[in-house]
């Protein structure tokens, strides 16, 4: 017997594009919510992909942010990413269903779709919160770019490995000047991507901190920092820096920036809020994603 809640009564639907596995997991969830006479609501580009497209509901992510209770992004972590940029400001909680590769934000298995999706349904799912940073570019004072992240915040030289130099601030604070490949600065969820593979820690969700990578620094005293994830990071780019820099948001959303451009980065105001089944355990994730050995 189901017991049906009233709280999610409109479903957005998002899709990454151009994958014939994903349509099939979009067509299930389809079915699924329709069977529970739940309103349905796509992307243009998810609709775009399916046939017969013209019988359902069809708005932007901006309308799906308003008028929509859920959203479920069926894609990789890349495609969660990405829509966690765009409906973090919305308060519309995501939840991922898996048909990228390492499935950490994404952690409903494409044969559990039916089950894990009833579940939520009815109210049985594990409910998270998630922040993300923002990124503000300044040339001689002036605004030149902008981007959010609820991975990480990248600074790196643009095109041929080159060495960026800077001198970082937290909090007002003078931290150190640095010569490196670049800076990685990460939430708790990034740490378990780019951040990882550059040497910083693995660090919970629920842990309220930013880690600082550098990228392959010029002295070998230089190593990640954990700091309070209310601190304010400054980055002035040194004017010997190589002419060609990016700030990277998600490994999207490249900002230029060149030399005595000043990069602040900060949590965003609004929060993330994610879904998981109520299976979901992060250790067990870790153990599956990273290739942790139970057994010693």
């Amino acid at each position: 017997m189901h017991v049906m809640t009233d709280e999610f009564k409109k479903i957005g639907l998002i899709g990454r594009e151009d994958s014939a596995l994903v349509v099939e997991s979009l067509l299930l969830l389809i079915d699924v919510l329709e069977a529970r006479n739940l309103e349905v609501v796509l992307s243009a580009p998810t609709a775009a992909m399916l046939p017969h497209s013209s019988g359902y509901q069809i708005g932007s992510r901006e309308v799906m942010g308003d008028a929509c209770d859920l959203v479920i992004v069926v894609g990789g972590d890349g495609s969660l990413l990405g829509a966690a940029r765009s409906f973090a400001r919305h308060r519309v909680p995501l939840l991922g269903v898996n048909r990228g590769r390492l499935g950490f934000l994404t952690d409903i298995l494409p044969s559990e779709i039916e089950a894990r999706i009833l579940d939520v349904l009815d109210g049985h799912y594990i409910r998270e919160s998630r922040f993300l940073l923002e990124a503000h570019v300044r040339r001689a004072g002036r605004p030149v770019g902008q981007n959010s992240a609820l991975n990480d915040v990248v600074f790196h030289s643009a095109g041929a490995v080159k060495m960026v130099e800077f001198e970082l601030f937290i909090e007002g604070q003078f931290v150190y000047r640095q010569r490196s490949d670049g800076l990685i600065v990460s939430t708790p969820t990034g740490s378990t991507a780019y951040a990882l593979s550059g040497g910083g820690p693995i660090m919970h969700p629920r842990i309220d901190a930013i880690v600082l990578v550098p990228m392959c620094p010029h002295t070998l005293s230089s190593r990640p920092l954990v700091v309070d994830g209310n601190s304010e990071i400054k980055l002035v780019v040194g004017e010997s820096s190589c002419s060609s820099m990016l700030v990277s948001c998600d490994g999207q959303g490249d900002i230029t920036v060149l030399p005595g451009d000043v990069i602040s980065i900060r949590k965003m105001a609004h929060k993330l809020t994610l879904l998981h089944p109520i299976q979901h355990d992060f250790y067990e994730a870790c153990r599956s994603k990273l290739g942790w050995s139970e057994v010693l």
